[in-house]
């Protein structure tokens, strides 16, 4: 694999998404080798915000297991099994540049494997579990620039065939969730069109600063931690880098699944 030019901001939504054929977004999913992403990575990073941790960390393992990170879901999702190789190599060489960009303290996790932000969209995307899988973790008491940075210290994985995946939600309120189908919250749809309008004219800067710019920014994202791994694919996609919505449904009423692509410029 060559020089990879693009990173994603993936809306994982529900666990659900691993059983659920209702869900829409489960269609893009299934549909990423085909439609979105054809050429296959030498390995994939994955920031998820299910893996909140004081200090950046990487998991250093040669083979993911599946990590059920949710409860009191249908007994099915909990025999699912997600578990393509690790990759210490790839883990290394985030910690190496993390690193050298003045991030002190990187630390390795050699027990854990993948939550469910990573392997139920990866289960849909890469039902093969073929490709090696890494997986770095988000601060939730840091600002979103500090993952814009994390963001950029990692960029030249793309020069090395690594696919950089950010996954989360674009709203994640679960207190706000309502039954499969509902109307979406005007308040939920004001904030996700809000970011599509800055990432799509390329105001990254405002997308750093959303809880001062976006409308109703704490009721869609009360929690960071799902919000994060958006910053984190802006910062490996480079400043100049163009945004584009690859994905747009909604669920439960307040659950956005937008996805977008960052392309580099050059």
């Amino acid at each position: 694999m060559g020089i990879i030019k693009n990173t994603f901001y993936l809306s994982h939504g529900s666990p659900m998404l691993s059983i659920d054929e209702s869900i829409e977004a489960r269609s893009f999913f299934q549909s990423w080798q085909r439609d979105i992403f054809k050429d296959k990575p030498s390995a994939i990073l994955v920031i998820s915000g299910h893996w909140d941790t004081k200090k950046p960390s990487v998991n250093v393992v040669h083979r993911n297991d599946t990590i059920y990170d949710f409860y009191g879901f249908p007994k099915p999702m909990y025999q699912l099994k997600y578990t393509p190789p690790g990759s210490p190599q790839l883990a290394k060489r985030v910690k190496e540049l993390l690193v050298a960009s003045g991030f002190k303290t990187v630390h390795e996790d050699t027990k854990r494997g993948l939550d469910h932000g990573a392997w139920v969209p990866l289960m849909l995307m890469y039902p093969e579990a073929d490709i090696p899988v890494c997986q770095l973790s988000v601060q939730c008491d840091k600002d979103a620039t500090h993952h814009y940075n994390m963001g950029k210290a990692i960029a030249p994985l793309k020069d090395e065939g690594v696919l950089i995946i950010g996954s989360g939600s674009a709203t994640h309120n679960l207190r706000t969730m309502q039954p499969s189908g509902s109307p979406v919250a005007s308040w939920a749809a004001k904030f996700d069109t809000w970011l599509k309008n800055a990432l799509l004219d390329g105001r990254y800067d405002d997308v750093n600063d959303y809880e001062a710019k976006a409308p109703y920014a704490k009721r869609a994202q009360p929690w960071p931690d799902h919000f994060y791994p958006l910053h984190v694919a802006i910062g490996a996609a480079g400043e100049s880098s163009k945004a584009k919505l690859i994905h747009h449904s909604w669920d439960n009423g307040t659950l956005s699944y937008a996805s977008y692509q960052f392309t580099a410029d050059k």
